[in-house]
């Protein structure tokens, strides 16, 4: 139990981190309705290592910990009036639109963190426990899974009820533009690129410039106005 505690607390960090940001936005705000969704996954993360749920304990707590810390270095980027990432700006962005439904907030932030976030984490997190990508790809793979089943959920919680949505509603045609799954499998491929470029630093900016910016599109699309 030591040992769990030990894995587990810097997790606890970020998990206290966002449950204040919970308290503190309003909950119709853009990234409140990102932050429940992402609290929750960190927060089931963090009982599976309580309960030795991950082969490698401490590979998935520091992966944990740094895929959390981008998504909140971007937060209080914004927070301070620096620029967060571009996969991050349309959420910033659009936020309080009153056009903008709450399962496009909650897609669009999934879309910016794992399209773009967790590519970079699988890095850092290699250069911290000195292994290859190929060494965290069951961590990977398990807080992926995670995500995929948090997502349904999500669907199925934001989504209006089959009496009020009609095949016509754009809501339905938008959110079936994107899909985590081929998200996450771009992702590890990304991670790896990253990985085998690590000795060339100008490609890696180029690497990492170009997919944020393709990471952002796809959120700006993902949150499309569609009535206000």
């Amino acid at each position: 139990m030591a040992q769990s505690q030990h894995l587990t607390a810097p997790v606890g960090t970020v998990v206290s981190r966002m449950r204040a940001l919970d308290a503190e936005l309003p909950e119709r705000d853009g990234i409140a309705v990102f932050n429940r969704v992402y609290l929750a996954v960190t927060e089931e993360v963090e009982r599976r290592l309580d309960a030795g749920g991950f082969p490698d304990p401490g590979a998935a707590a520091t992966l944990d910990v740094r895929f959390a810390e981008r998504y909140l270095a971007a937060v209080a980027a914004e927070a301070t009036g620096r620029r967060p990432p571009a996969c991050w700006r349309p959420l910033f962005q659009f936020r309080r639109h009153p056009g903008v439904r709450p399962l496009q907030f909650a897609l669009a932030g999934i879309n910016a963190h794992v399209g773009h976030d967790l590519a970079l984490a699988v890095v850092d997190t290699c250069r911290t426990l000195g292994c290859e990508p190929a060494d965290l790809e069951d961590e990977f793979d398990r807080v992926g899974d995670l995500l995929v089943s948090l997502e349904e959920r999500v669907r199925e919680d934001l989504m209006p009820g089959p009496d009020l949505l009609q095949i016509a509603d754009p809501l339905t045609h938008l959110i079936g533009s994107w899909s985590l799954e081929r998200a996450r499998d771009a992702t590890w491929s990304a991670a790896r690129a990253l990985w085998a470029l690590r000795g060339f630093e100008d490609l890696v900016e180029e690497f990492t410039e170009r997919l944020d910016a393709v990471v952002g599109l796809a959120g700006r699309m993902l949150l499309t106005p569609l009535s206000g």
